[in-house]
């Protein structure tokens, strides 16, 4: 009877233990905390309300002189003031926000001290416009200012302070700082995929065991005037300037660009057996992180599709699951001619006829495209979508592209069985990364 006993306990902690283990026997990695502001508002509840409602946050700028721009419209976070203003301040001051949120809700570690390492996703940081002229006032030329004339001008010690901003580690040493991260935060940026790549890294740092836990942040406070111009000389953005909020037209047939947005995500990872030891909510389950880098073009995404169902493949099987799993997709949809229809194609690739019937969104409709911190918000939306089974819908949505025979969800929200979502990202430069994100652990 003793040996029975005995036998049935082991087994049943056998089956336990496989349930922190993934079907690669890898640590389960799991969310306790998630923190978010887009042009919609800050933190989850009003961004989950408002997007769940359809809400756009999309307007004019009013940050900066748009005469003479093709593009006039962006959404901009103007309720969060940094003064004076410069693109990486505002990006560090969303981070602050969002990892507060985020730290908070998970509960974990001590004020200050966060019980593992920073994956923080960011846009390229240089010196902006108005750095530049004073620089240039300094330096007493009075004709054409090259480079050369503009380091010359910076030395003495008289621009420090510029030097330390724009030094592209500083968002992430201040929130090492303020945070309490342990080791060396590491900064990445892959392009519209830079948010995803900081969710992989944190993942992966996880199942190595490396940690039980891991800070995956990323922001991007670009709208300004030099960002602007150049993603209007590459006829990216959408000029349907007289109406902003139907600017974003992701997968429709009059949709014409994306609309430049500001934002930032934070989640917390943990394994699932550190989590189940502090005993903290699971808000979700990063399955599977896929992840395929094409050479195609500097900024031109393969029209083909190819490297983005290759990217799609390598989440599922990372996940050990099936495309007919997946309950929704969170697509990347950014609302430009060439990118919604390969996005399309490299789905259809490898979903097939059920390309046509799976529910797909574009969070993009709404909020924008949020750059660098993309991935990372729409992975938050995902989990939420999960957490209410309600699929927000693609605004603007109207004029459906027969060559995209997605199952849009269009303009409302919809009631859904959502288990298991996949979040895509398709950066520019083909720096792609799919997400497989679960409800529960499986």
């Amino acid at each position: 009877m003793t040996r029975l006993l005995e036998t049935g306990l082991a087994s049943t902690t056998l089956r336990s233990a496989k349930t922190t283990r993934d079907g690669h026997n890898r640590p389960i990695v799991v969310v306790t905390g998630m923190g978010v502001i887009t042009s919609l508002g800050e933190g989850k509840t009003e961004n989950w309300t408002k997007i769940a409602a359809g809400e756009s946050g999309i307007g004019a700028i009013r940050r900066f002189s748009t005469h003479g721009l093709k593009t006039r419209i962006a959404g901009t976070i103007d309720f969060v003031e940094v003064k004076p203003f410069s693109s990486t301040t505002l990006a560090e001051r969303l981070a602050d926000i969002v990892t507060e949120e985020a730290v908070g809700q998970s509960g974990i570690g001590r004020k200050g001290d966060f019980p593992g390492p920073l994956f923080l996703g960011l846009a390229p940081v240089e010196v902006e416009w108005p750095q530049r002229e004073e620089i240039a006032r300094a330096s007493g030329e009075a004709g054409f200012i090259d480079y050369d004339i503009l380091l010359r001008a910076s030395g003495g010690g008289r621009f420090t302070q510029v030097h330390a901003r724009y030094q592209f580690g500083s968002v992430a040493d201040h929130l090492c700082e303020t945070f309490g991260t342990k080791g060396s935060p590491i900064s990445v940026s892959t392009a519209c995929a830079s948010g995803a790549t900081a969710i992989q890294l944190g993942v992966e740092a996880i199942r190595r065991g490396e940690t039980d836990a891991a800070l995956c942040v990323a922001t991007d406070g670009s709208v300004n005037a030099e960002a602007m111009v150049r993603f209007s000389l590459l006829s990216a953005l959408s000029t349907h300037n007289d109406d902003p909020r139907s600017a974003s037209k992701p997968f429709s047939k009059n949709r014409q660009g994306f609309v430049m947005a500001e934002g930032a995500g934070a989640l917390v990872l943990e394994s699932l057996d550190a989590a189940r030891s502090r005993g903290v909510k699971i808000l979700g389950v990063i399955a599977g992180c896929g992840e395929l880098t094409d050479t195609f073009h500097r900024t031109r995404p393969k029209p083909d599709g190819i490297p983005i169902a290759d990217c799609i493949r390598n989440a599922l099987a990372d996940a050990s699951m099936t495309f007919d799993q997946i309950d929704y997709i969170n697509a990347h949809g950014t609302s430009t001619p060439e990118n919604d229809k390969m996005e399309y194609l490299g789905t259809a690739a490898v979903f097939g006829d059920r390309a046509r019937a799976i529910p797909v969104s574009s969070n993009k409709s709404m909020i924008g495209h949020t750059l660098s911190a993309a991935g990372i918000i729409e992975a938050i939306f995902t989990i939420l979508t999960m957490e209410h089974q309600r699929i927000p819908p693609t605004i603007n949505y109207d004029i459906p592209d027969p060559a995209i025979p997605f199952d849009v969800v269009p303009n409302k929200a919809r009631d859904a069985r959502v288990a298991t979502g996949m979040s895509n990202s398709f950066g520019f430069g083909g720096q792609n990364v799919s997400l497989i994100l679960r409800r529960e652990p499986g």
